[in-house]
């Protein structure tokens, strides 16, 4: 290993192409040496921008990819997503660390990746980055409110019981989506069972993990009430509200899943839209709460900016 490791990020995208682009120029932007694209669906304008450029591999995973590497298309997209990860894997050669992730998370660092990388020991096969989950912005400014992942276990029931006094029961950090966030894995290892949110090698769950104090993944879970609705019914059947997943607080202790919550507040005048005020959208009584605590995060991303500048020729 050298003295400034080198990282990539992959990622199985089913996304606008504006939306490709700008994940992809945010992280050449912070650094990374290779991106490896999957695409979910045919994408040819984002494609026709991405296979040029040399740090870039697109892999458009249509049926002959599936029958060649699979034999069949899973139906799932988590599947999908967990074998494109050790495709890419098997394939890293030229990158010390490869970090896998979606379309909506942007890595955010308070310094240099590559430096927190090379301070990690040599038995650390997993370096897991943790999320901050966007709220949705209720002006025109460009700054993005998220709220932070609360580190401290001992701490954190009482901290969203204080911040979200209606849901606290149903969510985990105060979250909508996932707060396991996602891992950097070394790359080079032999037997690597790697999923979306753990990997196991022999029998180890995340061998020698350590959680990255300076970086969090940006999660762009939700926006608005609008793009919140649009993705509803996909995550409710098949993404991170579906059923299988479990709950905050058992259900024998009075808890829910987001699932079934979710389909007992769709039955109910504003039921969503209730849920939605209080957890989802960046009052100025949220803020203040989530600052007070100092679980409030505000940044703008530049986005457009950055994807003009690795990709000139796209015009949106």
């Amino acid at each position: 290993m050298s003295t400034s490791p080198i990282w990539g990020v992959v990622a199985t995208i089913k996304a606008p192409a504006v939306d490709i682009l700008n994940f992809v120029a945010h992280h050449l932007e912070l650094g990374a040496a290779h991106v490896w694209i999957y695409l979910d669906a045919a994408n040819p304008e984002a494609k026709e921008q991405l296979k040029p450029h040399p740090q870039l591999t697109v892999v458009r995973t249509g049926d002959n990819y599936w029958q060649k590497t699979r034999g069949k298309k899973p139906p799932m997209h988590q599947p999908r997503q967990s074998f494109n990860v050790r495709h890419a894997y098997n394939r890293a050669k030229k990158v010390d660390w490869l970090l896998h992730i979606d379309v909506d998370e942007f890595l955010w660092p308070d310094r240099s990746i590559t430096e927190q990388l090379a301070e990690l020991p040599e038995e650390c096969l997993v370096a897991r980055v943790r999320p901050a989950e966007a709220m949705a912005s209720i002006d025109d400014s460009d700054v993005v409110h998220f709220k932070s992942f609360i580190a401290d276990s001992t701490l954190r029931n009482r901290l969203v019981a204080e911040i979200y006094p209606n849901f606290a029961t149903y969510l985990k950090n105060g979250f909508v989506s996932h707060v396991a966030g996602k891992m950097f894995l070394r790359t080079g290892q032999k037997d690597m069972a790697i999923k979306i949110h753990n990997v196991t090698q022999n029998g180890r769950q995340n061998p020698g993990q350590v959680e990255l104090q300076d970086v969090a993944l940006l999660h762009l879970h939700t926006t608005s009430w609008e793009q919140w609705m649009q993705s509803f019914a996909y995550r409710h059947k098949k993404g991170s509200y579906r059923d299988e997943l479990g709950a905050a607080v058992p259900e024998d202790q009075g808890g829910l899943n987001l699932h079934k919550l979710f389909a007992h507040l769709a039955e109910e005048p504003d039921g969503l839209r209730q849920f939605y005020e209080e957890v989802c959208v960046a009052t100025p009584e949220l803020r203040q709460k989530l600052e007070s605590l100092g679980l409030l995060r505000s940044h703008r991303l530049d986005l457009d900016a950055k994807r003009r500048e690795h990709f000139p020729g796209f015009v949106d």
